[in-house]
């Protein structure tokens, strides 16, 4: 389980990257050949008011990674449909946003109908260029505390057999692993919640909250300047059109 202390200083590491210049951070956010240590990153819960940002970054994926995700291939319209069925009343929406304020990575809690009110479903996707930094497995954390303080005891995993990434995770955490032909169900029986769940739960969502702030005002910053060098720039040129 990650500890508080592991979250403070993860919180202090991703407030200085929100000192990078743009371009920093774009170069940050580019396929590396070698992959990244996982690390740790704020993640948010997420509600209605972001449903432009889930559509945006399902649309992102490729169509091989729809089909990952979703058990078939999803059409545009049929992403569109169903980010407009998502129940945030009822389930849990976890994301990672980027310093652009771009959602890298997301999570979908789904929770059970009333009668079977202890068990939850996880699907997870993470955009090609933020793989490799162990986002994954990092929201399957985070839904396993909060399904555990939810009074959750089972949670599964509907996947294809070829989703081995979503599959390594769930094994990892100790997940009973069944295959089906070409489709895959993971069971990982969770523990009750704790004093240890409840406030590492509360603490990840304070500091994702915060880190989310700070990064709206250090898009607000940036932009602000582009737009200040992008009037000089014209001024500028003007002035060197200018007739002497």
């Amino acid at each position: 389980m990650v500890t508080p202390g592991a979250l403070f200083k993860a919180s202090l590491k991703a407030s200085k990257e929100l000192f990078r210049p743009p371009l920093e951070a774009r170069e940050l956010d580019a396929p590396s050949a070698k992959p990244a240590k996982p690390v740790m990153v704020p993640i948010r819960s997420i509600g209605p008011s972001h449903g432009e940002r889930i559509t945006a970054h399902l649309l992102a994926l490729s169509a091989h990674d729809r089909y990952l995700r979703f058990g078939y291939s999803a059409s545009d319209e049929q992403v569109r449909r169903y980010v407009d069925g998502l129940n945030f009343e009822r389930d849990e929406i976890f994301g990672i946003y980027n310093r652009r304020l771009e959602l890298i990575a997301m999570a979908h809690l789904a929770f059970s109908e009333p009668e079977l009110k202890s068990c939850a479903e996880f699907g997870v996707s993470v955009l090609a260029r933020a793989r490799g930094r162990g986002y994954g497995a990092r929201l399957f954390e985070r839904a396993v505390i909060h399904a555990r303080n939810e009074g959750i005891d089972m949670m599964f995993i509907h996947a294809l057999s070829e989703n081995t990434a979503m599959l390594n995770i769930a094994r990892k955490a100790g997940a009973t692993i069944q295959r089906d032909g070409s489709e895959s169900e993971a069971y990982l029986k969770l523990p009750p919640a704790d004093m240890d769940s409840r406030v590492t739960e509360m603490l990840e969502e304070q500091i994702a909250q915060t880190d989310y702030r700070l990064k709206v005002q250090a898009k607000q910053f940036w932009d602000f300047l582009a737009l200040l060098q992008e009037v000089r720039r014209g001024v500028r040129d003007g002035r060197d059109r200018m007739p002497m």
